[in-house]
């Protein structure tokens, strides 16, 4: 008996340090920093709904974490099974299988920076929403159609154009289209307020005013010092009572109609449409466009001026006048004669 109890206590003593070095090993190993991916990066797609298990198999067969039974080991000694969330998750330098796990607990995926310049409408924005690879643009569509995200700041509004600010925003792979739209609602909002942060005064441009009169800005010029010259020219004709006469109202209309091909022709200016300024007076109904912040403020605080018309330079600068016999030499100037030399110079 005493033989057998020595040789029990013996096995027990060797499995006992056996299991010790055993698990000094797989401890270092949850924190040994390990790559067994070729090139420069990995990118491993966590499914909304998968398991531990299939999570591990993802990480495995990606060559991050070095093996399915210490990626469990590492679960289990974080305690964190049940926090690791859905995503895409890039991996470039070598992981501690405790880092990754710390990783996709916080949910840390890899966005992708997606640029909507001033300008846009919405239908340009969903082109590139789908180009992007985020998803279907007939979804980003729909949702920038809910006037709800905008109806306390805009009862009139019909949808968001106008108010889907033009910025560029991080975003993770296959972001649903109504999560941007309010990224981009919020921030329009964000803007507004440090540029208006009293809110309208009495005699002040509405919300909506001010908007739609900034997407006038936003597609006639580019360049930062005619913004508020711009603004000022159609400030001074909704005094005077004028037409606006504003061609990208006119291209706006023609895209609605499904008819702009790329040009304005004389005929086009008699298009019936609430959005054709040179037929309807006052602002056209609502925005035509995404204004960006210098638009904004340049119809907030245009300039002092007594000009009622600009013509394009044809090299991204305009010329401003006051009466429309100057408007009218400048028209013949930068237009008539330019795109004279232009058929001259094209010629044999």
């Amino acid at each position: 008996m005493r033989r057998v109890l020595f040789v029990v206590l013996l096995v027990l003593a060797v499995g006992a340090v056996g299991a010790g070095v055993y698990g000094a090993g797989v401890y270092r190993a949850m924190y040994e920093p390990y790559k067994g991916f070729d090139g420069e990066e990995q990118f491993v797609e966590i499914p909304r709904g998968a398991s531990p298990a299939e999570i591990r198999r993802r990480l495995v067969a990606s060559g991050v974490v070095s093996g399915s039974r210490l990626f469990r080991v590492t679960l289990w000694w974080t305690g964190l099974a049940r926090s690791l969330q859905a995503g895409e998750y890039r991996f470039s330098e070598p992981m501690a299988p405790v880092e990754v796990v710390d990783k996709i607990a916080r949910g840390d995926v890899h966005v992708y920076p997606v640029t909507f310049p001033e300008g846009l409408t919405i239908a340009d924005m969903a082109d590139i929403y789908e180009t992007r690879g985020f998803g279907p643009g007939e979804s980003f569509v729909e949702a920038a159609s809910d006037r709800s995200r905008i109806v306390d700041l805009d009862p009139e509004a019909d949808d968001l154009e106008g108010y889907l600010f033009p910025e560029t925003y991080a975003l993770p792979r296959g972001t649903p289209a109504g999560t941007l739209v309010d990224l981009m609602v919020e921030r329009f909002r964000a803007t507004y307020a440090e540029l208006r942060p009293q809110g309208p005064r009495e005699g002040d441009l509405t919300m909506r005013e001010l908007v739609t009169l900034a997407s006038l800005v936003e597609k006639e010029t580019a360049r930062a010092d005619e913004r508020e010259l711009v603004a000022s020219v159609y400030h001074n004709r909704l005094r005077r009572g004028m037409l606006m006469q504003a061609d990208p109202t006119v291209v706006y209309a023609l895209v609605r109609a499904g008819t702009y091909d790329g040009n304005i022709r004389r005929s086009d200016l008699e298009i019936d449409s609430p959005y054709n300024t040179y037929r309807y007076p006052g602002l056209p109904p609502g925005p035509i466009a995404a204004p960006g912040r210098a638009s904004l403020q340049a119809a907030l605080e245009p300039a002092e001026s007594r000009y009622l018309y600009f013509v394009s330079r044809n090299d991204g600068s305009h010329a401003f006048a006051e009466t429309l016999a100057v408007h009218n030499r400048n028209v013949y100037e930068h237009q008539v004669l330019y795109f004279r030399r232009q058929r001259l110079e094209q010629q044999p």
